[in-house]
């Protein structure tokens, strides 16, 4: 059954949506699922953009075969290698043996290792500024590496002026119908998966996303097509924005957000206290999370988001809560930046791990980690309270400067 969409008078959406899916990358829960997008340009010659997911080649194959109506397929454009997108090249190689498979060198090489038919009797491979004529159609190849993998390009279409962004500008979730952003309340229902798919996927990559948006703003770009989640055809600066602040580590909002490990509810007690405490200094948009209930993608999305981080542990086997341990790794290898930090530490005889945390947190760059420090023996008490005032006092001072 082909299930393929119209885009443009050229442009055909043949891609797929994978709602089974659990964990994209084994990793993070995706309870929306995720799209596979792949296009198909139609002109003197047909040019595909990427394949699909090995689970699902079958319907994606279906989707090619009912654009294409018995035309052959000139070339397929390889922008990434990751297996979501390039796992079904082979399918499309032995159903059209005579199409030209263009890609970087390092997809080339790539290629070679996923696959064992005959790459280089069929690839031919591109570098900045290359360009490639489907008659009416123009596309210039970008190069994009390690955003997010070293061998990524993008492709610029100069008639229409498609960008076909790789896995820049997309999101967790399936398309439910609507394949364009601008027909969904995405500002309001669904910044926050493609926030935390950026800073998830990509948010370690800022300083390269930054060298690809300074090629994008050379372009004139009317739509972006990328490898998950809606097409763009409006509010294309109010994404680009997004971006930029993302990959400059540049937060969103003077807000907070507090994480805590916690075993029988001590600390999270404290944590809810910060908060409230927070709010009635007209602190918004707080977000307040259990290490060990929430995923720490979640969690990392709106470290993102918010200008200031309070990181509140128990002490446990003498150093980190393991579910804190394991946020700080994290909020490390993804780069966070820029932001005012806070600890809040926990120990009913040896209350260490705000010590830890400091240590840990002392690697990660171009964050200013206050002074204040906030210590519980087993629980909270009285005369405590002016100790946290001077915290939150601290916090809200930060998100003024």
């Amino acid at each position: 059954m082909n299930c393929s969409r119209r885009i443009s008078e050229s442009l055909y959406w043949v891609g797929v949506n994978d709602r089974q899916i659990a964990l994209f990358e084994n990793v993070y829960p995706v309870p929306g699922g995720v799209s596979y997008n792949s296009y198909v340009l139609m002109d003197e010659k047909c040019a595909l953009f990427d394949t699909a997911d090995a689970a699902f080649t079958h319907p994606f194959m279906e989707n090619l075969e009912g654009v294409l109506q018995g035309r052959n397929l000139d070339y397929l454009i390889v922008n990434h290698m990751e297996p979501d997108h390039c796992a079904s090249i082979a399918d499309v190689v032995r159903r059209y043996p005579e199409v030209t498979v263009l890609c970087t060198a390092k997809a080339s090489n790539m290629m070679k290792q996923f696959f064992d038919f005959d790459v280089n009797a069929c690839i031919q491979t591109v570098k900045e500024g290359d360009t490639l004529s489907l008659g009416r159609h123009q596309l210039t190849f970008v190069m994009a590496p390690m955003v997010h993998w070293p061998e990524v390009m993008v492709t610029y279409e100069t008639t229409e002026k498609i960008l076909f962004s790789a896995d820049a500008f997309g999101s967790f979730g399936a398309i439910n119908g609507n394949l364009f952003a601008d027909e969904i309340s995405y500002k309001e229902e669904w910044l926050k998966e493609a926030r935390r798919y950026y800073t998830n996927i990509v948010g370690k990559y800022g300083p390269q996303v930054q060298a690809l948006l300074k090629k994008a703003a050379g372009l004139d770009i009317q739509m972006i097509c990328p490898l998950h989640s809606h097409v763009w055809r409006k509010d294309i600066p109010w994404l680009l924005e997004k971006y930029q602040a993302w990959s400059s580590y540049q937060a969103e909002d003077p807000s907070v957000v507090i994480a805590y490990g916690s075993v029988y509810g001590h600390t999270e007690q404290a944590a809810d206290l910060l908060a409230a405490k927070l709010a009635e200094r007209g602190v918004k948009g707080i977000a307040v999370y259990d290490v060990s209930k929430t995923h720490p993608s979640y969690i990392i999305a709106d470290a993102f988001r918010c200008q200031a981080l309070v990181l509140a542990s128990i002490t446990y086997n003498n150093g980190i809560f393991c579910n804190m341990e394991n946020l700080i790794h994290q909020l490390a290898a993804h780069n966070l930046q820029n932001r005012t930090i806070a600890v809040i530490e926990n120990g009913s005889w040896a209350p260490v791990s705000g010590k830890h945390m400091r240590e840990c947190l002392s690697a990660m760059k171009n964050n200013t980690i206050l002074d204040e420090a906030f210590t519980i023996r087993s629980s909270m008490k009285e005369d405590q309270a002016a100790s946290l005032d001077a915290l939150a006092d601290a916090l809200s001072a930060s998100l003024k400067a």
